[in-house]
């Protein structure tokens, strides 16, 4: 088969074209739209967050339903969606019917609990405080670890919508040791004397909890505080004694090489575990 000039020169401007369009395409692709134009979260993109309401975004995550992770994850993207925020409504194309496997420790599993889940989530993908993403997710996490949860004071309980009759349902709050779900409800069920399937008050609040300390923290975050140079932002003093023979870069001896922040203790009892 032979083709004359004009032919050619017809292929060549064909081609030409076709490979603008997919490098347009793929300019599109990598700039986070669709075809249509419309924002598309890609990985790397950060949205800029502005200060919320802590306890009104509390509260919507205390009356959203669909497990822990959703309710934090989707009380804070739907907040920030309604805020002032340049980013507005790139916050409101995120889905966060996405959190819904994380409730009770990913599908009922017992892992980390959604709360901790939906933080990494959401605090991953923000901007505008100060390059503290990875403090906020720290200090959220600890807080987690360390705190008597849910809140329960009587301005708590009011500001989310909840009331003293429900307050029976919670029974004593507890501390997790831990930032997974297990142990979290095992301690609040030996404290109280009741069973997994009764967390549905207390797992509410919780949420609502975590919720309200997470807008605190990124509100702080946002206003400049350094909130990596706190100690709440950081491992226990025994996390870090373990650390010091199990680093993740070098070890004592023969000890095993270990990347983790999480309490050690609340498993691990020394050396024999």
């Amino acid at each position: 088969m032979t083709i004359n000039r004009r032919q050619a020169l017809t292929k060549i401007i064909g081609i030409s074209t076709a490979a603008a369009g997919a490098t347009l395409m793929g300019t599109s692709a990598f700039a986070g739209t669709d075809e249509q134009g419309n924002f598309r979260l890609e990985l790397g993109d950060k949205l800029k967050y502005v200060p919320l309401d802590a306890m009104a975004t509390a509260k919507l995550a205390y009356e959203t339903g669909g497990g822990c992770m959703h309710q934090v994850f989707h009380a804070m993207i739907t907040m920030l969606a309604k805020s002032s925020s340049a980013d507005a409504a790139k916050f409101a194309t995120i889905p966060t019917a996405l959190a819904g496997y994380g409730w009770a420790g990913i599908v009922g599993q017992g892992t980390v609990c959604g709360n901790n889940n939906a933080t990494g989530m959401l605090v991953n993908i923000l901007d505008d405080i100060n390059g503290q993403n990875n403090a906020v997710i720290g200090a959220t996490f600890r807080y987690y670890e360390n705190t008597v949860l849910p809140l329960s004071s009587d301005e708590f309980v009011a500001g989310i919508g909840s009331t003293a009759e429900k307050s029976a349902l919670v029974g004593k709050s507890t501390v997790a040791n831990s930032i997974l779900c297990h142990s979290s409800i095992s301690n609040w069920s030996k404290a109280n004397g009741l069973p997994f399937v009764k967390k549905g008050e207390r797992c509410k609040r919780l949420s609502a909890s975590i919720t309200f300390h997470l807008v605190e923290l990124l509100n702080r975050a946002y206003a400049g505080e350094d909130l990596s140079a706190l100690p709440e932002s950081k491992p226990s003093e025994e996390a870090q004694a373990c650390q010091s023979c199990h680093g993740s870069e070098t070890t004592m001896g023969s000890a095993a090489s270990v990347k983790a922040d999480m309490e050690c203790t609340t498993c691990h009892t020394g050396h024999f575990n």
